[in-house]
């Protein structure tokens, strides 16, 4: 206790505002949806999995006052539960769907959300699954409504309209890797990020043409990675996106879709050590403050960097800032500390995070800008 009371008095300096929030059951996905809410679901195997849409507090919502809020101050508007766990979860854009996928194959099950006088997630129908695949990965985009990109591996990428359920693209592969990541760059052009590293360029346009290999500036071996694309203002081409690449022993790689292959930034992030399996690997861009990342997954924290000075030497990085709130909770049944599941950028507020962990806790922080750090 010493050490999280220790914490609770630094984060009155080191936070504009934290607010925590204790799940029944953790949540290994983070959604924002208009209006500034946020979904949630469990990823249990037992079944009854809820799926909740959460109006975060309202500094987070109105204008900031700077304080530490006590547990509770999320509010549950409607949920639904699902028989199978909820590894990911999107809103379809220009609908009240919610498009869901987790184990134990790649099927997508759409949920609607009822109007205002109603407080359910109710489930609509589901795209069967291919046989034999995991389950899937899943991108949307404001350019393309009720477009949905998915796949869990390469040879498995379809684009469906979801409410006509109608296959608008597949991509054309031979290979079975795996993915950890897909997502539109803008309404034509799709980037796919294997496992192991490799990425891949597809055109909708040209629906069965050979996926195009990027590529890359770092070796393809027994790492695991992930990707993170910033995406591009409204308007903008999509060679404007820098893509981020983490991998599981903290090499965090910045490249230029025009010329992937010279990296624009290399670094070795300070993380404790590898992540083992790379399950909750994450990395993202903020989107309302200039060159800043977040990466988590390696243990209870979250990691912020400012980019803007990083160069291609892949020399250590140290942090701006290290969120620690989750690392104060419960052990499970191994032993192991909690370790962060889940994180997203607010969408407009510049320095706010919402991040979640193994142990069902549930944090949305802005922390303190340092002088001549991010923002």
């Amino acid at each position: 206790m010493e050490r999280e009371d220790e914490w609770l008095l630094l984060s009155l300096s080191q936070y504009e505002d934290l607010h925590v929030f204790q799940l029944q059951e953790p949540t290994r996905l983070l959604e924002w949806a208009p209006g500034n809410r946020v979904f949630v679901a469990g990823y249990g195997q037992s079944g009854g999995n809820e799926i909740l849409q959460l109006l975060p507090p309202p500094p987070m919502r109105e204008v900031v006052t700077k304080s530490l809020f006590p547990e509770r101050e999320f509010k549950v508007e409607c949920g639904g539960f699902s028989s199978r766990p909820i590894y990911s979860l999107k809103c379809v854009p220009g609908t009240s769907l919610l498009v869901t996928s987790g184990p134990p194959d790649s099927s997508l099950q759409l949920w609607k959300v009822s109007a205002e006088d109603s407080n359910v997630i109710k489930p609509v129908s589901a795209i069967p699954a291919e046989n034999g695949h995991p389950w899937a990965r899943i991108a949307t985009t404001a350019a393309r409504a009720q477009w949905v990109l998915h796949g869990s591996t390469l040879d498995s990428v379809h684009i469906t309209e979801v409410e006509a359920r109608k296959n608008i693209s597949v991509a054309a592969a031979r290979s079975s890797e795996e993915l950890s990541g897909l997502a539109f760059l803008d309404c034509n052009t799709l980037l796919l990020c294997c496992a192991k590293g490799q990425l891949y360029l597809g055109d909708v346009r040209q629906p069965q043409a050979p996926l195009d290999p990027v590529s890359v500036p770092w070796a393809l071996g027994d790492e695991r990675w992930c990707m993170g694309v910033r995406q591009a203002a409204a308007g903008s081409a999509s060679s404007s996106q820098p893509i981020a690449c983490l991998s599981n022993r903290g090499h965090l790689t910045l490249t230029d879709v025009r010329k992937p292959s010279e990296p624009l930034a290399s670094v070795k992030c300070s993380v404790p050590s590898p992540s083992s399996n790379a399950e909750f690997l994450c990395v993202s861009w903020a989107p309302a403050l200039e060159g800043c990342v977040a990466i988590s997954g390696f243990d209870g924290t979250v990691h912020v960097y400012d980019t803007r000075s990083w160069d291609s030497s892949a020399s250590a990085a140290e942090p701006t800032f290290v969120h620690k709130g989750h690392t104060f909770g419960e052990e499970d049944s191994n032993g192991d500390p909690p370790l962060v599941t889940a994180h997203t950028w607010h969408p407009q507020k510049p320095r706010t995070l919402l991040s979640a962990a193994s142990d069902g806790s549930l944090s949305i922080w802005d922390w303190v800008q340092p002088r001549g750090t991010c923002g």
